[in-house]
């Protein structure tokens, strides 16, 4: 039931809530910056170049996950919400379209990249203050979100000062403001008074921006094939290209995904804030920069699919690095969430590591399938051991005890007790 708050109708969500159509259109022009975040890296093909996109992509999380949480805590498709997240898409497809002088401003015109740093600085005010007005009547949220303020209003003096600067200085000022600001939230949210109402909510959010990161990997290999001659040297780099896209979306969404939710919607009080915060608002930024520079890598063998020339440093660790990348990122994800860690998963990490010097002296063509073998074994030894493990539950549950006696978990029946 909607209730009146402020300047605009709040609806609040429950357990049960979940992402709306509405949500997934905000998404859209996160799609559209990352596109244009994988071009311009591309582009730049060298190390400063990721270094920077890397750091845009950190801006672009950060923006991203405060509508989350307010989705998570009021209906985005309604009222004084939606129309903050209007006003929000409009200025982050504004950010997009200066993703290209972000860092070097093209004569003529507007600055490039004091336009970018504006139009992400009102895509975090709007946000907070739609928040705040979402938050009447919640005293200790309204004072999480007033706290907020500090930090990021720190991070914008010092996003301002680097876009004016530029060079060298710029990066090193968003550098420092991205530390300032992520460290700052995450300091006061960790025992503060945020709310998580729907542990799905967040989830599914999450991995339907995994979703829109694989989607790039896709994109790359259109790219990557764009003004090429069809040839059986391209159709194969294609198909490994999907290959590698299928492996992204099997390692998270198969297993990981789900037993994640439910953990978290068995978590209670600060303890589900907590794995919220730091598994999924922190942990998943690994994820996604895996994602983003294995597309990259993909990119590159498409481009030079049918060449006997080797595939080059650049390409070789975006391919090989961000896939490792993206593993790590499991590992952290299910070292918060379950307190364990996938030794298969560590072991495919550090083979692939291994193997990058190898790659970059390699044929693209055979880079990639390298790549691919790797994350198909992976993929076996993983499915074999969630089949025994199932085999071994189910066994377990069909298995009679005898009278009194229980399995590990189950309550103990006393004498005289059906």
């Amino acid at each position: 039931m909607g209730v009146k708050r402020g300047h605009g109708n709040v609806r609040s969500t429950g357990e049960d809530h979940r992402a709306t159509p509405f949500e997934l259109f905000f998404d859209l022009v996160y799609v559209f910056a990352i596109t244009q975040l994988n071009g311009y890296m591309a582009q730049q093909h060298s190390a400063p170049g990721v270094l920077r996109g890397l750091l845009m992509l950190a801006l672009l999380w950060g923006t991203w996950s405060g509508y989350t949480w307010l989705g998570n805590h009021s209906r985005a498709d309604q009222g004084l919400p939606r129309a903050g997240m209007v006003v929000a898409m409009t200025a982050m497809f504004v950010v997009g379209l200066t993703i290209p002088e972000a860092w070097d401003d093209e004569p003529g015109g507007l600055n490039g990249p004091v336009v970018l740093v504006g139009a992400c600085l009102l895509v975090r005010w709007v946000h907070l203050a739609v928040f705040a007005v979402a938050a009447t009547g919640d005293a200790g949220l309204r004072r999480q979100i007033a706290i907020t303020w500090l930090p990021m209003l720190t991070s914008a003096v010092l996003l301002v000062s680097g876009a004016l600067l530029g060079g060298w200085t710029q990066v090193l000022l968003f550098s420092v403001a991205l530390l300032v600001d992520w460290v700052g939230i995450y300091l006061t949210a960790r025992h503060g008074q945020w709310r998580l109402h729907s542990p799905a909510h967040l989830s599914e959010r999450h991995g339907l921006f995994v979703i829109l990161a694989i989607g790039e990997s896709f994109l790359a290999i259109g790219v990557g094939a764009a003004d090429r001659p069809m040839s059986g040297a391209l159709l194969l780099a294609a198909v490994l290209g999907v290959a590698v896209a299928v492996c992204l979306w099997w390692l998270y969404f198969e297993v990981v995904a789900r037993a994640a939710e439910h953990r978290l919607g068995r978590a209670r009080g600060e303890t589900r804030l907590r794995l919220a915060v730091e598994a999924y608002t922190y942990g998943h930024l690994p994820l996604i920069a895996g994602i983003l520079l294995t597309a990259l890598g993909v990119e590159g063998v498409l481009a030079h699919a049918g060449d006997s020339r080797p595939l080059g440093v650049f390409s070789a660790l975006a391919l090989f690095g961000g896939f490792t990348l993206y593993l790590v990122g499991h590992l952290l994800f299910e070292r918060r969430m379950h307190h364990t860690l996938s030794r298969p998963r560590l072991l495919a990490a550090c083979a692939i590591l291994a193997a990058t010097p190898a790659a970059v002296v390699l044929p693209p063509l055979a880079g990639l399938a390298g790549l691919v073998t790797l994350l198909i074994t992976l993929i076996v030894v993983e499915t074999a051991r969630y089949a025994r493990e199932r085999a071994s539950r189910d066994a377990c549950a069909a298995s009679p005890l005898p009278s009194g006696l229980t399995r590990p978990g189950m309550p103990r029946l006393k004498e005289g007790r059906p």
